[in-house]
């Protein structure tokens, strides 16, 4: 059976993604040999493969070149493409990140051949799984032009070990000159503490409108904190300047699908909703007893939540 191939997000201060892990878990699930492909720097692939052996990757194409970090995305597209004609997979799967979908997109293009990107599920003759029409509707589709190339929400698949020894094969990167016109002239890392990654983490605490102020973001810090999660923000607080727009989510921000999510003050307006409905399970707090928010959450306080949270923060650690 053809391999299938994973392409591998990672940064470079804490390694392989989680979406990664998911990735090849899937991968898995499809059947064949599993194949992941690092596109990166000299020297990215080494950093790499004990984790990716770990999920289960049996080869690991190492496509490093000073050239595909120094220019975008588009020398990864031509790595790809040449490597897909090469070895004729049974699907390509990448994470549906910015990075990830702007990949898979020139590919398709490259290639000619269909796309699906934010898929939750996949299955082994290549149904795929999508949320579309922002959250309100699940559908399956299937690539009918090509090979399954497909993009995976993060926080889609429990990822689940599998360990196996890969080999590694290096890859020659020959980029050409339509490949760099547009060219890296820096690179600046987000200063990220000690919180998981948003579009990562497990729980994810939540702040809209009604936390009133950017100070009072420290309440959902301080629960995230307790909680071991990652602080979001609706578009709402972001727009009243409460919080960074990196951390939005939502239909025009980030998608999260954790374990755990908890909406302070968030009245749960539909572009919200597209961006953390799929979470497993929702907890709400808001004042207002008529907020659509109430419609998704599993648990709901009306309440005001100055004092609502830190009652529960109080509760929190007297339990730890």
């Amino acid at each position: 059976m053809a391999e299938i191939l994973v392409v591998v997000e990672a940064t470079g201060e804490f390694g392989v993604k989680k979406v990664t892990l998911e990735l090849l878990t899937l991968a898995r699930r499809l059947g064949g040999e599993v194949s992941a492909v690092v596109l990166g720097g000299p020297g990215a692939a080494a950093a790499m493969t004990d984790k990716l052996g770990e999920y289960g990757a049996t080869t690991v194409y190492a496509a490093e070149s000073e050239e595909i970090d120094g220019y975008l995305v588009a020398p990864k597209v031509t790595v790809l493409a040449e490597l897909i004609g090469r070895v004729q997979p049974a699907a390509v799967l990448l994470a549906s990140s910015q990075e990830g979908k702007e990949i898979a997109g020139r590919l398709a293009v490259r290639l000619d051949n269909g796309l699906l990107t934010d898929v939750v599920d996949l299955a082994a003759d290549g149904t795929a799984t999508q949320v579309a029409f922002a959250g309100s509707t699940i559908v399956t589709s299937r690539v009918t032009r090509g090979l399954p190339l497909v993009t995976l929400r993060p926080n889609s698949v429990a990822p689940e070990p599998a360990p196996a020894t890969p080999q590694v094969e290096q890859l020659t990167v020959q980029v050409t000159e339509t490949d760099k016109l547009a060219t890296v002239v820096e690179r600046v890392a987000e200063q990220s503490g000690s919180r998981p990654e948003l579009t990562e983490a497990s729980v994810v605490v939540s702040g809209g409108r009604g936390i009133g102020s950017g100070d009072n973001f420290k309440l959902v810090e301080e629960l995230a904190d307790l909680l071991g999660g990652a602080v979001g923000a609706s578009r709402a607080a972001v727009d009243s300047g409460y919080y960074p727009h990196q951390f939005q989510v939502g239909q025009t921000g980030k998608t999260v699908s954790p374990q755990l999510y908890v909406a302070l003050g968030i009245s749960g307006a539909i572009q919200h909703r597209a961006g953390m409905q799929t979470s497993k399970t929702i907890v709400a707090v808001n004042k207002d007893a008529e907020a659509p928010i109430f419609e998704l959450a599993d648990f709901g306080v009306v309440g005001d939540l100055n004092k609502v949270v830190p009652q529960a923060a109080e509760e929190i650690r007297k339990r730890k």
